[in-house]
């Protein structure tokens, strides 16, 4: 395995170091604190040592470890540090790096170090942000500061002990807890405690060397978070930028390219609800992919952009730009929340199986649920929550059985249809809010009742919460008692022989359900109950029982229950092939319906219920017919008890035969 010691002191270390273990490197980092081993990245492939060294133990060290190169990535300013290296590597003949930051890095405000030619240039730099200022320049030029339009607020002067330097602060103002009199230097860890104090944003130094604690600065102010304006800047030295490096040790190493797509939930959407993770991938990212509302905000700050939401263009143009080697590739919400995360995952799963180098990383984010209950003020740990934003939904089901309901809308039709099948159902006083760009400056949140909706003009996407203080209370078994249904003149399947067809179905999540001859809708009620993804269909040619399912329908506020009419097997021609069909009436077309049901789906699994020895001997004879299949029968013989005077009888039902069976896909 190929080895790379590297000397780290700059965030270009940390991430050099990460890139080669990613490559299968062999990488070791020699720090000079344990502060700095603390920063660094921990993996396969990468070893960490903690010590001050001098050339000569530089040498011994590389002897022992036998690099094929070296790279000093050391800070700017650790001058003798760098002569150290490059001395060590002439001795053991062993090939130098000299890790240089990119000139623009120096007046990056993201990047650890600012450097700044004068105090009045660092002054200029101060004026246009906020916090609080550590000086630790001196007290001789402290005068310069008060160029700063609040300096006597922000500023806090470390100065030393003596009497002409606390004069010389008083006289400017300077003062109480704002003068800090101590003698240096310091050690990273009372930097970090002084920083935490005074709630320091920035920090003004001189690079004063070893002897002047430079290095403890910084790292205490790496720590806490703490810009570092650096006055005066290092000398012009000679190497190469990352990138440079990057391309030197791949065709020196014979290093592949690889890839890393970090897949970001950027949350409601505003920037600033970004998590840390999130925004450190987005800030080292070559290029941002995503709908333009999403990447606006790094287009405008000069980052490479890709404006798309579709994961095969994604994927696409990830492969063709093979010179991005980091991508973030950002989607609303939460990534693993009805999100495009997992499609563009799959895309990439894909790429991979075919030989390319793909690091997926996956990022998750604040959903828009989430954030809507926090404005709202409601929990969401009892909730049900939806989208229908490009997909189908049964909205009813999901309010009739949750107290509260979230709903992500695609666009204004999801929530006028929402406003409309619900106010038809009798949901129209219920309380519905809706949430439009959410995080935004321009946020707003309506409220209102459920029917106020049905000529919305707000956003296309919103989030949706609605309030049925009555949901979840319906009993969710099957056997529903016949005196719960409207039954006209109907035929209706009883309350017992239901519990038991509706069982031999084998009813799925998302089955597709015939009732044919469904009477009252009884079966077909029940199967929708019981499946709210399903499709049931009705099936019925007489006007008057269409006119009782509908009654039963519209009683129970179900969408997912389509009602069609006309007679079987004809009117199976437009339907979706089925997963399972009950057979309640046949008008003496059995076998005809079975042979166009097995059309759309040989594996259909079908139930019949008869009540004639007739019924039971074609049903039979048919499965006679079919290879591989074998019905099972049961008899039912329900007896319901009936009050006589004071007496109770038991009053026979008809006995009912169900024939049910799994047709096996052979002709």
């Amino acid at each position: 395995m190929k080895k790379v010691l590297i000397f780290a002191g700059t965030t270009e270390g940390k991430r050099l170091t990460a890139y080669l273990a990613d490559q299968d490197i062999s990488v070791h980092i020699c720090t000079a604190t344990a502060y700095g081993e603390s920063l660094l990245p921990y993996g396969n492939h990468i070893t960490v040592s903690h010590e001050r060294m001098n050339c000569i133990k530089m040498q011994e060290f590389m002897r022992t470890y036998m690099p094929d190169y070296v790279v000093d990535a050391t800070h700017p300013y650790a001058k003798e540090a760098t002569a150290n290296v490059k001395t060590a590597c002439e001795s053991c003949g062993v090939s130098y790096l000299r890790l240089i930051r990119d000139k623009n890095a120096n007046t990056d405000r993201n990047s650890d170090l600012i450097f700044a030619e004068s105090i009045e240039e660092a002054v200029r730099i101060l004026e246009d942000t906020k916090g609080k200022i550590l000086v630790t320049t001196g007290s001789k030029e402290l005068e310069k500061y008060t160029a700063l339009s609040d300096y006597e607020e922000r500023i806090y002067a470390r100065v030393l002990s003596v009497k002409d330097s606390v004069m010389k602060c008083e006289e400017l103002g300077i003062r109480g807890r704002h003068l800090i009199c101590m003698q240096g230097p310091f050690s990273t860890e009372l930097n970090r405690a002084m920083l935490k104090e005074y709630d320091i944003s920035w920090l003004v130094t001189k690079e004063s060397g070893a002897a002047g604690g430079f290095r403890e600065k910084c790292e205490a102010a790496a720590c806490q978070g703490v810009k570092v304006i650096v006055i005066g800047r290092p000398t012009e030295e000679n190497g190469y930028t990352y990138e440079e490096i990057i391309k030197i040790l791949r065709k020196e190493l014979n290093l592949q390219k690889k890839q890393k797509v970090s897949i970001v939930g950027i949350g409601a959407g505003a920037e600033s609800g970004l998590t840390i993770r999130a925004a450190e991938v987005c800030k080292q990212a070559d290029v941002i992919i995503g709908a333009k509302r999403m990447t606006k905000s790094f287009a405008e700050k000069g980052k490479p952009v890709y404006v798309s939401y579709q994961p095969k263009e994604i994927a696409g143009y990830v492969k063709a730009h093979p010179e991005y080697e980091r991508a973030a590739v950002l989607f609303s919400g939460d990534t693993g929340f009805y999100s495009g995360a997992s499609g563009l995952k799959e895309e990439l799963e894909k790429r991979k199986r075919e030989g390319a180098k793909i690091e997926i990383e996956i990022i998750p984010g604040i959903s828009s649920v989430t954030y809507f209950c926090s404005r709202l003020g409601v929990s969401w740990e009892d909730a049900k929550l939806i989208s229908v934003h490009g997909r189908r939904e049964n909205v009813l089901a999901a309010v009739r059985g949750a107290k509260k309901t979230f709903i992500l809308a695609g666009n204004r039709q999801d929530i006028m249809d929402i406003s409309s099948a619900m106010t038809e159902a009798g949901f129209g006083e219920l309380e519905m809010c809706v949430g439009m760009r959410l995080s935004y400056h321009d946020e707003e949140i309506v409220r209102g009742r459920v029917k106020d909706y049905l000529t919305y003009n707000g956003d296309n996407l919103a989030v949706v919460y609605i309030n049925n203080p009555e949901g979840g209370e319906e009993v969710i078994s099957h056997g529903i008692p016949d005196e719960m249904f409207v039954r006209g003149e109907a035929p209706m399947t009883k309350e017992e022989v239901r519990s038991v067809c509706l069982s031999k179905m084998r009813i799925r999540k998302d089955s597709v359900i015939y009732d044919v001859g469904a009477g009252t809708g009884s079966v077909s009620v029940e199967a929708a109950l019981l499946a709210e993804k399903a499709q049931v269909y009705a099936i019925e040619k007489k006007k008057d029982a269409i006119g009782v399912i509908q009654e039963n329908k519209r009683k129970r506020k179900l969408c997912n229950l389509i009602i069609a009419e006309g007679e079987a097997p004809g009117i199976l021609e437009d339907l979706p092939a089925p997963d399972c069909v009950f057979i309640g009436g046949s008008g003496g077309r059995l076998e005809e319906i079975i042979e166009a049901v097995r059309e759309k789906n040989p594996n259909v699994r079908v139930v019949i219920s008869a009540i004639t020895l007739e019924t039971l001997a074609k049903a039979t004879q048919y499965c006679r017919t079919m290879q591989n299949v074998e019905a099972e029968i049961v008899q039912i013989s329900v007896a319901k008890s009936k009050s006589v005077g004071s007496y109770h009888m038991m009053t026979g039902q008809n006995p009912i035969f169900i024939i049910s069976f799994t047709c096996s896909g052979e002709r």
